[in-house]
């Protein structure tokens, strides 16, 4: 049973197992009668020095610690070429020289340094009864040794910060297995050139369009064919797109439409009508019916009671109905009237003359005696009114909106941005022509068809477009590493991932994220 719960103890003799109140402590020896063999000669030694026992710490079992407190023997070697006289024994999978934690304990927190790094890793190991400091789990990181280096073929680079706009460094990958190889400091071309110098036989570089990189692989890797990554070919590209979208900004702004008389309301609305629909109000309208109701039952013999029972009224609102002999003043009376009845003629006239502002007219009306203390009665009068003047035109696109539609794909834009988009390019020539040619780049890029590079270049410099030919005169600059960009398979997308989980692994280590130990973590982890 205790060989199921502690196989690694298989190698020693344990004499006892002791649990107390948190701490699980296991008593062991090492088996005598053994041949151990020398660190140094490899000699094997059977004559004992002296024994001493060593506690180490395990894994947790059973919500407890668990202390190992081993006696191990210490040897002579004999050997008469070995300088060492004496050396004491260690037990495979389960003790290291200078060791106090055995081979397990270490492999778990070796994982969870690893994984969570110092004050996350501290709270998880103490979780499961490892106790152990923020600072040593870093230790035990920077003490791990570095991952064996395939043999490099195509290797990605590309510059991250660690301090955004301050301090930056290199990541190198290895393109065929997708894992990092190395961390440098900085993103210039010195330590790059110095790395690749200590790793020939590199065949191929995939980089970004940096300078101090292709500089660099021409003196490091002389023998390197150089990729332009298609990536930042593309965002190159954009930007080109955006600085010629802003030379030409005045044609985002469509023409006015001609100036013509706005249609106002000659006459004041009429307080029986519906201003929405130019139809009677409702309570005008249920006036009328039930006045011809009550009149066909009183024509029909019904008494007043009984009318007001068959059409749910009181009895006083029947007989008011039954003896009313003008229905017109009943209409009048359903009419809700309000304080501001009298100067509506007057806010109507101003209205057509072309005074809309409420709080204006409101203030004009109380001067002229007017009760209200707020405005809120005026622009309700005035809101039909507003409702029926012509909506403002949208406002034209911003040249950041105009620069993404044309460098998507055509098939992924809503209908209402191509509509602008299209607007926009009927207006202006030149961005007509340059959303041309930026399709045709974008073909090259997805079909890998660079070797329409040369009559692409023809074609943007047989244009008006200054901005484009300065992207194009940069390809020409970067010809061999552009056209190995838009006719090989290579890239830089791998090396982005890697940047994107150096961010991550840089924020989770706050501010202990030096260079060092965060090339460590990207290396192990």
């Amino acid at each position: 049973m205790l060989q199921q719960l502690f196989p690694h103890l298989s190698a020693v003799l344990v004499e006892q197992v002791r649990v107390e109140e948190e701490t699980v402590l296991v008593v062991a020896r090492t088996r005598d009668g053994t041949a151990v063999p020398c660190p140094d000669c490899g000699g094997l030694a059977w004559r004992v020095h002296s024994r001493y026992r060593r506690h180490l710490a395990d894994a947790g079992f059973g919500g407890r610690r668990v202390v190992i407190d081993l006696r191990v023997r210490r040897l002579f070697c004999d050997s008469a070429h070995c300088a060492r006289r004496t050396f004491a024994e260690q037990t495979a999978g389960l003790t290291v020289r200078y060791g106090r934690r055995t081979a397990v304990l270490t492999k778990i927190v070796q994982t969870i340094a690893l994984a969570l790094a110092g004050r996350a890793g501290a709270r998880l190991a103490d979780v499961l009864h490892i106790p152990i400091s923020r600072t040593t789990l870093l230790n035990v990181v920077m003490a791990m040794p570095d991952p064996p280096r395939p043999a490099l073929r195509v290797l990605g680079v590309d510059d991250f910060a660690t301090r955004r706009g301050r301090r930056y460094g290199t990541v190198l990958v290895d393109l065929d297995s997708h894992r990092v190889v190395d961390l440098l400091p900085g993103r210039g071309k010195a330590p790059l050139v110095s790395w690749l110098a200590d790793h020939p036989g590199i065949e191929m570089v995939c980089r970004d369009r940096a300078g101090a990189y292709a500089e660099a692989a021409n003196v490091g890797a002389p023998q390197a064919r150089q990729v332009a990554d298609a990536w930042h070919l593309w965002d190159n590209l954009a930007h080109t797109v955006e600085r010629t979208v802003i030379t030409h900004r005045s044609c985002l702004t469509p023409p006015p439409p001609p100036q013509s008389e706005p249609t106002r309301t000659k006459e004041p609305p009429d307080p029986a009508l519906n201003p929405d629909t130019g139809t009677e109000k409702w309570l005008v309208t249920r006036t009328r019916e039930r006045y011809r109701a009550v009149q066909d039952l009183l024509a029909q013999g019904w008494t007043i009671s009984a009318i007001g029972r068959e059409l749910g009224l009181a009895r006083h609102t029947a007989r008011r109905y039954a003896r009313c002999e003008n229905p017109e003043a009943l209409a009048d009376r359903a009419i809700r009237t309000t304080r501001l009845d009298t100067w509506r003629p007057y806010l109507i006239s101003r209205w057509n003359q072309g005074c809309t502002n409420a709080s204006a007219l409101f203030r004009e009306i109380q001067a002229q005696g007017y009760p209200g203390r707020t405005p809120q009665a005026v622009r309700r009068l005035l809101r039909p009114l507003r409702d029926t003047a012509k909506a403002a035109p949208a406002p034209p696109p911003k040249p950041q909106d105009l620069t993404r539609w044309i460098t998507r794909h055509p098939g992924r834009l809503r209908a209402e941005e191509e509509q602008q988009l299209e607007d926009v390019l009927s207006r202006c020539p030149e961005l007509a022509r340059l959303s041309t040619h930026v399709h045709a780049f974008a073909r090259m890029i997805c079909d890998r068809t660079g070797t329409d590079l040369p009559a692409w270049i023809r074609a943007v410099h047989a244009d008006d477009l200054p901005q484009l030919h300065a992207f194009a005169d940069g390809l020409d600059r970067d010809w061999d590493a552009v056209l190995a960009g838009l006719t090989l398979p290579w890239s830089s997308g791998p090396v982005e991932g890697h940047v994107n989980r150096i961010k991550m692994l840089k924020r989770q280590m706050y501010g202990r994220a030096s260079l060092p130990l965060l090339r460590k973590r990207v290396l192990l982890a």
